[in-house]
């Protein structure tokens, strides 16, 4: 199994998502459910085809944390 951070956007009127660790894969939508289903859905299609061109598949290696500031 292997697991990519996402990152989602709000953009103008819609929202835009890519992943760090996958280079030039990207999804959008209209709501950020329909961007994260997309995402997940761009991601499928990314791994897949570097599995059938023989290709390794990056680690994850991105991580997100909020910081807080008072």
């Amino acid at each position: 199994m292997h697991r990519f951070l996402i990152v989602i956007e709000k953009a103008n009127g819609n929202y835009s998502a890519y992943s760090p660790d996958l280079p030039g894969c990207v999804a959008t939508g209209s709501t950020r459910e329909e961007t994260e289903k997309n995402m997940h859905e761009a991601i499928e299609m990314h791994v897949h085809g570097l599995m059938e061109d023989n290709l390794p598949i990056p680690a994850s290696t991105s991580f997100a944390e909020y910081i807080a500031i008072p």
